[in-house]
C-alpha cells in the first residue's frame, strides 16, 4: 500500500480558482455552489484524517449491470440495470428482489443504457422515478410513475421525456442525476467522445446541468436561459451534497488524471485543455485527483465528514475528508481488490452507506463475484 499511495497524487486545494466566461463568479448563496468562504471554511471542523470501513453484510447478489441506485422513503432499494433497461427493487432486508418494469426507449450500447436514477422530491405524494438513459438518438431524462399495487413487471408507468438532447457515445454518457437540497434536478453528462463539446457552453455534452423537476433551465442558473450549471467536464458520474448544500462532483479523466471537484455555478473545470490540476487561472481545479489505475471514479456519497467515492478500474471505495471545499487530509483508500469494482454509492443514514459493484459491465470479471450491494459502517 505505501507503494500505491507514493504513486498517487494527492491534490488538496481549496478548489476555488476564479473560473473563466460569463457567470465565473457565480452566486455564493446558491443552493449547490461550492460557497464557503475562506474564514468559513477555517472555522468548520474536519473530520479525524483517517478513516474506517467495515462490511456489514451482503445485502443482495445476482444484480445484471447495476447503475443507478435509489432509496425509497420506507425501506427499500431501487437499482436500475444499464443493458437491461429494467429498475428492480431490492428488500433491504431480506435481499428479495422485484422487477418495477422495464423502462421503454432504452437503446443499451458501450456505456451506453439505463444509467442513473433519482425519486422525486414529492415522492410520497407523486410516485415518481426520474431515469437518466441512452435512447437511440441522445441521453434523455424521463420520469415514470411507479405502481406498487400493480403486479410485478408492470409497476411502472410510460416514461414521460421532461430533457432530451444530449449527447451520445459509446463512451462517455455521464448518467448520474439527483436532486439537490434546493429541488432542483442535477444531471452529469459526457461529452460522448467529442472533445470539444465539454468547452461549448451551447452543447449538453461535458457539463453539470441544473433543472426544474418539469425539465426546464432552473431559476438562478449562471447562464441566462441555459441549463448549464458548469462545463469543461469529460464525464460527470457522481454528484453529492455536504450539509452546507456544497455540491462535490467526480470525474474520470482521460490517461493522467481522475478528479473530485468542489463544484461552483458557471465554472470551466478544464477538460480537454486541462486534465487534473492546472496553473491556468481560468480553469477550476479539483480538490484532489488520482491516477486513472487508481480510481476511474463512478458515484460519491456524503457521509460522516468525508467523500466516499466509487472506483470502477481501481476497485476500491476513497474516503476524502473535507474541511469546507477542500480536502483536509489525504484521500485513504479501502476495499482494494476485494469486490471488484465499484459503481455507486449512496447514504444509507448516519454513518452507514450501501456500495454496488459493477463486474458484469463488460469490463469487469463476473467470476471476482456477481454483482451485488453491500452495506457499510463508515468513520
Amino acid at each position: 500500500m505505501p507503494a500505491l499511495l507514493a504513486t498517487t497524487a494527492l491534490l488538496l486545494t481549496a478548489g476555488c480558482s476564479s473560473g473563466g466566461g460569463s457567470g465565473g463568479g457565480g452566486d455564493r448563496t446558491r443552493p449547490g455552489a461550492a460557497n464557503s468562504s475562506p474564514s468559513r471554511q477555517a472555522a468548520e471542523q474536519a473530520p479525524p484524517a483517517k478513516g474506517s470501513v467495515k462490511v456489514l453484510r451482503t445485502v443482495a447478489t445476482g444484480l445484471k449491470t447495476p447503475w443507478g441506485l435509489a432509496r425509497l422513503p420506507g425501506g427499500g432499494l431501487l437499482v436500475s440495470s444499464r443493458d437491461e433497461g429494467t429498475i428492480t427493487k431490492v428488500d433491504e432486508r431480506t435481499g428479495r428482489k422485484t422487477e418495477l418494469g422495464k423502462v421503454s426507449g432504452v437503446s443499451p450500447a458501450g456505456e451506453g443504457g439505463l444509467l442513473g436514477i433519482a425519486l422525486s422530491p414529492d415522492f410520497t405524494a407523486d410516485r415518481m422515478i426520474y431515469a437518466y438513459f441512452t435512447s437511440a438518438s441522445d441521453n434523455r431524462i424521463v420520469r415514470l410513475l411507479y405502481d406498487a399495487k400493480k403486479p410485478a413487471g408492470e409497476q411502472l408507468g410510460a416514461p414521460d421525456t421532461i430533457f432530451k438532447g444530449i449527447p451520445k457515445g459509446r463512451i462517455h454518457n455521464g448518467g448520474r442525476i439527483a436532486f439537490g437540497p434546493d429541488r432542483m434536478l442535477y444531471a452529469g453528462t459526457g461529452e460522448s467522445g467529442n472533445r470539444g463539446l465539454a468547452q461549448d457552453k451551447k452543447s449538453l455534452g461535458g457539463k453539470i446541468l441544473r433543472l426544474t423537476p418539469d425539465g426546464a433551465p432552473a431559476p438562478g442558473n449562471p447562464f441566462p436561459d441555459s441549463p448549464v450549471y458548469t462545463y469543461g467536464h469529460r464525464n460527470v458520474q457522481g454528484l453529492a451534497w455536504d450539509p452546507e448544500q456544497r455540491l462535490f462532483a467526480s470525474e474520470f479523466g482521460q490517461d493522467t488524471w481522475d478528479e473530485l471537484n468542489a463544484i461552483k455555478p458557471g465554472d470551466n473545470y478544464g477538460w480537454p485543455d486541462a486534465e487534473g490540476r492546472s496553473s491556468d487561472l481560468e480553469y477550476h481545479n479539483p480538490l484532489a485527483q488520482w491516477h486513472t489505475d487508481d480510481a476511474s471514479p463512478s458515484g460519491i456519497a456524503y457521509a460522516e465528514g468525508s467523500i466516499w467515492m466509487a472506483g470502477l478500474k481501481g476497485q476500491r471505495l476513497w474516503r476524502i475528508p473535507l474541511k469546507g471545499t477542500a480536502a483536509s487530509a489525504g484521500p485513504q483508500p479501502f476495499l482494494q481488490g476485494k469486490y471488484g469494482r465499484l459503481r455507486t454509492v449512496v447514504p444509507a443514514g448516519g454513518d452507514k452507506l450501501w456500495l454496488t459493484t459493477s463486474n458484469t459491465d463488460g469490463r469487469g470479471d463476473p467470476k471476482s463475484g456477481d454483482d451485488r450491494i453491500l452495506e457499510l459502517q463508515v468513520s
